[in-house]
């Protein structure tokens, strides 16, 4: 008998999780075809098909398709180019069915109640179950692509640090992740309208995403306590069978999975190319282990939740523009000021980062530094023309730069 794998410890190494839509070439319109190539990849209808380091799958949606590291890899350049090559695989198999990849959280036009097919095949007493409690053809179900960071964890204390870590800095992350300014086919007012409906699409039963940011849990146990026993109370009326009793119906914003010893984030909108989020996971990386290491966690456990979740507010309102003046928040994140706007204190934390010529990240990060979130560049590459004629114009551009791996800058529509 071969040995347990030992455990990986904090920043050992990552999971990465991409999410895209699948649309037609033609209008661009959500295509239902997940089973379709799924099928034609693996062969059945498990909705998984092994490529190796790499795998896709689907959840809830037949638009919707995910990529991800089979196992957690520590090389964050390499699954950057990984994770293009999975693109550009993607988008050969679906070209015989007129479709494409489309990268940005929500899609800028989509009817979800006339548009939305559930997943008909493996899981599908899950999908069912959410179905009868929720509305899952909305937006908050059916229209919401992102990146999902998981960060291991080895034993009770790691946990602790880790999970007091990434909530102080969950609620700016979309000040550099919001890529989802257009719904219904119209400007929404939002940086990051994903979270806007992501936060209350259960609203029915508050517990299952609380205020988005988690409470402080100071150990597995507290956790336990605290959030999901809290939440399976909750539903245990309306799911008598228990299908939904598990740790993945917590839907706060980064969420403990003890099942695979990681702490999964989930605020981060997906980008215009594989490069440009494994370059934002690299910065959100880097500033949770700055945190983790600070011995600050008591200090990090104190600050409000309800304070947390107002700062989430402003940046999922107003992304980089968002402005903090709490002075306590700012100390520990190590910000040298008493206020600044959210893309400041980006610029402070990714000045750290451990700087050279051939890193990855650097050509994205300073795009979203200089030109804004890719929500902030959509908007400007709009103009003041939001016709539907326009919008289809600059999400063609961001399916090629999806396609070719570039980043988006606007005026090279």
């Amino acid at each position: 008998m071969s040995e347990p794998a030992a455990a990986l410890h904090a920043f050992d190494a990552f999971g990465i999780e991409l999410e895209y839509m699948i649309v037609s070439d033609a209008d661009l319109a959500v295509l239902p075809a997940a089973d379709a190539l799924l099928r034609a990849a693996s062969g059945d209808d498990s909705g998984e098909a092994d490529r190796g380091v790499y795998g896709w799958s689907n959840e809830l949606v037949l638009h919707v398709l995910e990529i991800k590291n089979a196992r957690p890899l520590p090389d964050l350049d390499a699954l950057a180019a990984g994770f293009q090559h999975e693109v550009a695989a993607i988008n050969e198999s679906l070209h015989d069915m007129g479709a494409r990849l489309m990268p940005g959280a929500m899609h800028p036009w989509m009817d979800p109640a006339s548009e939305t097919r559930l997943w008909p095949h493996r899981n599908e007493a899950i999908y069912a179950a959410y179905a009868r409690l929720f509305d899952t053809k909305s937006h908050g179900w059916a229209n919401l692509q992102s990146m999902h960071i998981n960060l291991p964890f080895a034993d009770d204390a790691e946990f602790a640090r880790l999970h007091a870590a990434i909530r102080v800095l969950l609620p700016i992350l979309p000040a550099l992740a919001a890529s989802s300014p257009i719904a219904d086919g119209r400007v929404t007012g939002d940086a990051d309208h994903r979270m806007q409906v992501y936060w209350h699409n259960a609203d029915r039963m508050p517990a299952i995403a609380g205020l988005v940011v988690p409470e402080p849990a100071r150990s597995r146990a507290e956790y336990e306590a605290t959030i999901l026993e809290t939440m399976y109370r909750e539903i245990a009326p309306f799911d008598p069978e228990g299908i939904l009793r598990h740790e993945w119906l917590n839907s706060r914003g980064a969420i403990a999975r003890f099942d695979r010893n990681a702490v999964e984030i989930r605020v981060l909108d997906v980008q215009e190319c594989p490069r440009a989020d494994l370059a934002i996971a690299a910065a959100v990386i880097h500033a949770v282990q700055t945190l983790y290491r600070s011995d600050a966690t008591a200090q990090q456990n104190a600050m409000s939740t309800e304070a947390l979740a107002q700062l989430l507010r402003d940046c999922i309102r107003d992304g980089e523009r968002a402005r903090i003046d709490d002075a306590t928040y700012l100390a520990l994140l190590g910000y040298p000021g008493a206020q600044c706007s959210a893309v400041e204190l980006w610029a402070h934390l990714i000045a750290s980062m451990p700087q050279g010529a051939q890193a990855f990240w650097q050509e994205p990060l300073n795009t979203i530094l200089e030109q804004g979130t890719l929500s902030r560049r959509i908007l400007r590459a709009l103009g003041t023309d939001a016709s539907p004629a326009r919008i289809d114009a600059v999400y063609r551009q961001l399916c090629d730069c999806l396609a070719q791996g570039t980043m988006f800058r606007p005026g090279t529509a």
